[in-house]
């Protein structure tokens, strides 16, 4: 069985649909495991009050949330994310915060009418069954001053998910990731992503190198997690 694009997007928003009250309760709310590159990433993108931003595949508002702290009242923040549960969640976990807002859409098609300060998109690149289309989409929805923020895990054999999880049940369970399913971690190289951006029609392109560590006790409990 080859998966095609439609297919694809139907099948993990339907996963992603299942797992992010527990993905976002035991990691991404309390910044746990790979969500410590949150505040890099806000930090490296640099956002200033009254910026418009827009967070691409924003999940249950981790990112979202930090970046409304910084724009201020004056600014404005807007997560996307085609999971209609992590919308929800996203939006009642922010439902006190003002000029906060989030929107049921998918990042290849988004259309918004005014421009974009900055963008970011955290973890999510490589879920994307055609991330070229994505990358297009963000650059024509930002200012011409604008700049987009991206983050990606890297090479699977120093992501537990990855190396301990998902590589054990595809191999007892051959089909569980259908052939066609895009590679997760295919940006995981510094050069890989950057020759993606670039082809986008991105410049003066920056790729940095982080590792976040975290020990999530014994395997038993990493597995309960997911």
């Amino acid at each position: 069985m080859k998966i095609i694009n439609s297919e694809y997007k139907q099948r993990n928003m339907k996963i992603w649909n299942e797992i992010a009250p527990r993905y976002h309760k035991r990691w991404a709310s309390v910044n746990k495991g790979p969500f410590q590159s949150t505040k890099k990433l806000i930090e490296l993108v640099k956002i200033n009050k009254n910026d418009v931003v827009l967070d691409v595949a924003c999940g249950t508002g981790v990112v979202t949330k930090q970046i409304q702290k910084k724009v201020g009242n004056a600014g404005h923040a807007i997560g996307v994310d085609t999971s209609t549960t992590a919308i929800k969640i996203a939006k009642k976990w922010n439902e006190k915060n003002k000029n906060l807002d989030f929107v049921n859409i998918d990042a290849e098609n988004f259309s918004f009418s005014k421009k974009f300060d900055i963008i970011t998109c955290q973890y999510a690149l490589f879920f994307f069954p055609n991330a070229q289309k994505a990358l297009k989409n963000m650059k024509n929805s930002l200012k011409k001053s604008g700049k987009i923020g991206i983050s990606v895990h890297g090479s699977k054999d120093n992501v537990p998910f990855f190396n301990s999880i998902l590589d054990s049940v595809i191999k007892y369970i051959p089909d569980y990731v259908p052939p066609g399913t895009p590679n997760l971690d295919r940006f995981g190289s510094k050069s890989a992503l950057k020759a993606e951006v670039r082809k986008a029609g991105f410049s003066n392109i920056v790729v940095k190198e982080f590792i976040f560590n975290y020990s999530p006790g014994k395997f038993e409990d990493y597995w309960k997690n997911y």
